[in-house]
């Protein structure tokens, strides 16, 4: 298994194995389940690159306390907000790196790619923005629509439209990526 693979199944196994055991088991079955399978993530991440990566670490410990919470006090509205909570610091991050001069985009992205210097803020600005929004869309699913549609919603929904986003931000990294020489 190349390390691509391995990095996307660390990444997405958790939410998978969350929706699987939400259809046999229920919301609290699922909650227990995707707090285990992100500490296994988290450790698993750990014990194959001998690093600890942030995401899986951060996620870790967000679902680990909201999803206890859930647990605890049986009230699945603490894991309805995981996601707007997520959303909202990754956006207050990228923005806020950006007005205090700190380009996290750049240090996440500036290994992949080589972009003009103005252009890691743009970028970090549309993709906190797409942050925001998001956390706002979870907010608006969770306290108006049925818990099955929050879950299809957090499962296949939020995947697909931050993939598509990503992917929209093409044109852009095109149009402002350095030459081959220049980089």
């Amino acid at each position: 298994m190349n390390a691509q693979t391995r990095r996307t199944l660390i990444d997405f196994g958790p939410l998978l194995l969350f929706f699987l055991a939400y259809k046999v088991a229920g919301i609290y079955a699922a909650t227990a389940t995707v707090i285990a399978a992100a500490i296994a993530a988290a450790g698993i991440g750990f014990w194959l690159d001998h690093k600890i990566s942030p995401v899986p670490l951060f996620t870790a410990i967000v679902v680990s306390i909201l999803g206890g919470l859930t647990l605890l006090l049986k009230d699945d509205t603490f894991i309805k907000m995981k996601p707007t909570f997520v959303y909202g610091l990754l956006g207050a991050i990228l923005i806020g790196g950006e007005m205090t001069g700190k380009s996290v985009v750049k240090y996440i992205l500036g290994q992949a790619i080589a972009l003009q210097s103005g252009a890691w803020r743009g970028l970090a600005f549309r993709f906190g923005g797409f942050f925001f929004v998001m956390a706002a869309i979870n907010e608006l699913i969770w306290r108006n629509f049925s818990r099955d549609v929050w879950v299809n919603w957090h499962v296949f929904g939020a995947i697909a439209l931050t993939f598509l986003f990503a992917v929209s931000q093409t044109p852009y990294l095109i149009r402002h990526r350095l030459d081959d020489e220049a980089s």
